[in-house]
Formats: C-alpha cells, sequence, structure tokens
C-alpha cells in the first residue's frame, strides 16, 4: 500500500496495466453486477434534480423502477446505491449502436445539459473507495470483464493511476494526485 495523504492506495494503481476497451466490453460493468453504483446522499440530489433532463433517454422499466422506488436504494452492506433493474442492470443505462452500454447521466453532461458528470464511484471504476473514520482506503476492483482493459493499457504503456487521472484529480485534488504520481514512478523505479 501506498499512503497519499489520508489515504491507503493499493498498489495495484502503481502495477497494473488499464485502459477501458469499450469496442470489446460494450460497458459491461454498468449491468453487471449484484447492486448499483455506490452514491452520496448529495449524489441522489443532483441525480433526482436532473431526472427531468435525462428521463427520456432512460429505459421504459427503468422509468418504472423510479417511479416506484426512486433512484437510489440501500443495499445488503448498508450503502446507498443507483437502483437498478432486473436484479442488475442500472437504472440510468441505456444502449447505443451495436448494444453499447451508455450512461444517461453522462450523455446528457457530454451535451451541455448538466455540469454533473456522473457519481464519482462510475467515474473512479474499477476503483473502488471504502471510507474509515481516520482514513480512506482506494483499491482495484478487479474482475473477468476488465481483462480487456489491462490487455489494452498494456499494449498502450497506460497504469491504471494514469488511466483514472481526471477521475482521481475530481475525488481528491490535484495535490494529491500529483503525489500519487510521484510515490507510483518511485515504486515502478524501485521495481525495476
Amino acid at each position: 500500500m501506498l499512503q497519499i495523504q489520508d489515504t491507503l492506495v493499493s498498489l495495484d494503481l502503481a502495477e497494473r496495466f488499464f485502459c477501458c476497451d469499450l469496442d470489446k466490453c460494450l460497458g459491461e460493468c454498468c449491468i453487471e453486477g449484484d447492486a448499483g453504483a455506490p452514491i452520496t446522499e448529495s449524489e441522489k440530489k443532483k441525480i433526482e434534480e436532473i431526472l427531468p433532463i435525462i428521463w427520456n433517454d432512460l429505459l421504459p422499466e427503468a422509468k418504472r423502477e423510479i417511479e416506484e422506488r426512486g433512484v437510489a436504494y440501500i443495499d445488503e452492506e448498508g450503502d446507498l446505491v443507483t437502483s437498478i433493474i432486473d436484479g442488475r442492470n442500472c437504472v440510468f443505462t441505456t444502449y447505443g449502436q451495436g448494444g453499447m452500454c451508455q450512461c444517461a447521466i453522462e450523455k446528457a453532461c457530454r451535451a451541455g445539459k448538466t455540469d454533473f458528470l456522473k457519481p464519482a464511484s462510475c467515474h473512479l471504476y474499477p476503483v473502488r473507495l471504502t471510507e474509515y473514520q481516520d482514513f480512506t482506503t482506494v483499491n482495484y476492483h478487479r474482475w473477468k470483464i476488465c481483462k480487456c482493459a489491462e490487455i489494452l493499457g498494456r499494449s498502450k504503456g497506460i497504469r491504471l493511476y494514469q488511466f483514472l487521472k481526471g477521475p482521481l484529480i475530481r475525488r481528491f485534488g490535484q495535490a494529491w494526485y500529483d503525489e500519487l504520481v510521484e510515490a507510483c514512478e518511485a515504486y515502478i523505479d524501485y521495481c525495476k
């Protein structure tokens, strides 16, 4: 682990290569899993605020789920997560050409309809954060659907901490990220 300010960062961020390969995985991380994406209470409020903007892009069953249960729920672990349909699909998942998953929230942001890109946990994926009283852990959630991203990242020479530069800065700030880069580069040099 690397200690960066009040976080403990998995060495996977330095060791693993990663670059999403949407042409191969089709955004499967938006539809696989046993719960929705973790969100904060403020993100839930923001999603509720922009719901009219994204409503027409949502799937009919997603609209029904939101009307009946809302945009989020508390999962089995006690975390606030986005609502899901069919026991797996995020309610904000839409589909583009070739069946590629698209986030309705991100689609609206990229079209200039909102300034909210998407929940931080989605932006940070495949990194997952665990908040404790005095520190936060930053871990790589490794699973089979991201194997193609590891292969593409290795071919391009992009490490996980580099691929997630924007999301990590969004969550922790530029100074934290600069410190992470320095620690990762020192670790990589040490391992050569």
